[in-house]
């Protein structure tokens, strides 16, 4: 049976105990076995993290060890899935470089606050996207330092609010990716500031599409070797 992992805390503010119900009850529902816990103590379990087919983080900010970073990073690159939304993933763990390189990206700032009405746009053909309309919210809009190698499902404008930024332009900012981590699959969506913002509707779906794509990671990796990815020494 596919396994996944969802651990949540953080923040109050962004109700990570609702967002992982929300989470959960997607993954459940979809027949996965669920194990769900309030503790970072799970990371710190180098091989029980493999022995999971996907990882679901919800923690904004806090911190993460080098070494419990490290225990994360080997579980996805051997094939493990990771999947997440908004602050809980790539508003986690300021402090580790190495979390922001699996993730793909790294929170800023989010101008003009909560409750900004903006357009997600969606920019892929990707099954993950398809039949999906470009839709409106109104909520936090992320601006993050994306990687470039990301591919971008969604993307919003960022003319919607002035602020130091606008004197740049405006931007297409990514809302939404899929990524590879060595032969882990690697899902972010930017919605999620609070558990209504996905609770239905087409930000869900999305979000309930990328969790069981990143959870099927493992079987894709499947007799593909993770040392391809490797060279001597330390990368980070």
């Amino acid at each position: 049976m596919t396994k996944a992992l969802i651990t949540w805390g953080g923040w109050d503010g962004h109700e990570p105990d609702k967002v992982a119900a929300i989470f959960n009850a997607i993954l459940t529902g979809a027949g996965i076995e669920t194990t769900v816990t309030d503790s970072l103590d799970c990371f710190d379990d180098s091989e029980g993290l493999k022995a999971y087919d996907l990882i679901v983080p919800v923690w904004t900010m806090s911190d993460l060890s080098r070494e419990a970073a490290t225990n994360v990073s080997e579980a996805v690159a051997l094939g493990t899935g990771i999947a997440g939304c908004h602050g809980g993933m790539c508003d986690a763990f300021r402090g580790s470089p190495l979390w922001q390189f699996i993730t793909g990206a790294n929170w800023v700032g989010h101008p003009g606050g909560d409750g900004v009405k903006h357009r997600v746009q969606i920019t892929s053909d990707d099954p993950l996207v398809a039949g999906i309309d470009d839709f409106d919210v109104a909520t936090e809009q992320y601006y993050l330092h994306t990687d470039p190698a990301n591919k971008v499902l969604a993307t919003t404008r960022t003319d919607v609010v002035t602020w130091y930024h606008s004197a740049n332009g405006p931007v297409d900012m990514p809302v939404a990716w899929t990524r590879s981590w060595g032969l882990g699959r690697v899902y972010y969506n930017a919605l999620g500031h609070q558990a209504s913002v996905i609770a239905d509707g087409p930000a869900n779906e999305m979000i309930k599409r990328g969790l069981l794509w990143a959870a099927q990671s493992k079987a894709a990796a499947k007799g593909r070797d993770a040392t391809q990815f490797q060279t001597p020494g330390n990368h980070w």
